[in-house]
């Protein structure tokens, strides 16, 4: 255990965080997403909820300002968006990164090619349809350490 981070961070995400650099990105799946077919790097967050997830994240994590740092799947057609899903999502980010922008929407073939590009995947115990999101990290500020 370490003092401010949230336990809910497993040391393995902790590194995974530490590692990713501006502009990489990390899958936050659901129960049912193929992360072990498109994901090298898979951590396990079975019974972890998404929006519980960000929570311990975002507070870590510089979204990134140039380019869409949120992404979920659209749904397809036929078909229909929870929209209480993203609500509960923002609401879990907006605490920590009360700037940040809504989430772009992308179909799920194009969600799948951008998730095997991905430095990371987290799967997780998020039985929410279309529930998988990407986070695109962006460039964390300068902090002087000495002053604090």
């Amino acid at each position: 255990m370490l003092r401010g981070i949230n336990p809910i961070v497993c040391p393995e995400l902790l590194k995974v965080l530490a590692e990713m650099g501006h502009g990489d990105e990390i899958v936050l799946a659901d129960a049912h997403f193929p992360g072990h077919t498109f994901c090298e790097k898979v951590i396990r967050g079975d019974g972890l909820q998404i929006p519980d997830l960000l929570e311990g994240i975002i507070p870590l994590f510089e979204l990134d300002a140039y380019d869409d740092p949120l992404i979920m799947m659209a749904a397809v057609e036929g078909d229909e968006l929870d929209p209480q899903v993203e609500t509960d999502y923002m609401a879990a980010i907006r605490k920590h990164a009360p700037d940040a922008p809504a989430p772009v929407r992308m179909d799920r073939f194009a969600f799948y090619d951008r998730a095997e590009k991905a430095f990371a995947c987290v799967i997780t115990g998020e039985l929410a349809k279309y529930g998988n999101m990407i986070l695109k990290k962006g460039v964390t500020p300068a902090v002087c350490f000495s002053d604090q």
